[in-house]
């Protein structure tokens, strides 16, 4: 189902910003782009909520990672980090997601929220744009025996854009599709 969303705002995406003659991203694109590139993220981030809830069967935490890795590029890796290590280790995204549900706390919570661009969208020499989205992650464990800890990470998401093809009723049809890239730890705190 949720294929199937992106699909129809893939081809949304397609009836809003017309023409593929130009390679440059003019504001109805750039807005269009935007919006489905943020979906996407909001998605991602309902997906990890649920990957880390330690009430999640596990049938659907692997039914929920295999949606969420179809946001991403392969070869895309996600940054975890903790105030107890000055070191930032970096996973596969299905690794990431393991490690998540795997955590040995009895309660975890996450929250993403300030969701927002914080560069324009670069076109890089093979035609696909390049942007970052930044979000600040709020992750509470909690075990029965009182155990505790809690930070603001705050990561820079890399986006990119690219034109793909589908055929559709026999016709080959262009748009504009958006992957998540790797997710940098840029800040945490307390």
């Amino acid at each position: 189902m949720k294929n199937l969303k992106y699909t129809i705002l893939s081809l949304l995406l397609l009836t809003a910003i017309g023409s593929y003659a130009q390679n440059n991203v003019d504001p109805g694109r750039k807005q269009a782009i935007d919006s489905l590139a943020l979906e996407k993220v909001k998605d991602l981030s309902k997906y990890i909520s649920i990957i880390g809830n330690k009430e999640t069967q596990f049938s659907e935490s692997q039914r929920v990672m295999d949606r969420a890795e179809e946001l991403f590029s392969p070869g895309s890796e996600m940054g975890v980090s903790s105030l107890n290590r000055e070191e930032i280790s970096y996973y596969k995204v299905r690794e990431y997601f393991e490690r998540l549900m795997a955590l040995n706390y009895d309660k975890v919570t996450i929250k993403w929220y300030d969701i927002h661009y914080v560069s324009d969208l670069e076109q890089q020499p093979d035609g696909t744009y390049v942007g970052v989205i930044t979000i600040y992650q709020r992750f509470e464990g909690s075990s029965n025996d009182g155990m505790t800890y809690k930070d603001t990470t705050k990561k820079d998401i890399t986006i990119y854009v690219k034109k793909k093809e589908t055929q559709i009723a026999g016709r080959i049809i262009e748009f504009w599709d958006v992957l998540l890239g790797d997710i940098r730890v840029t800040e945490t705190s307390a």
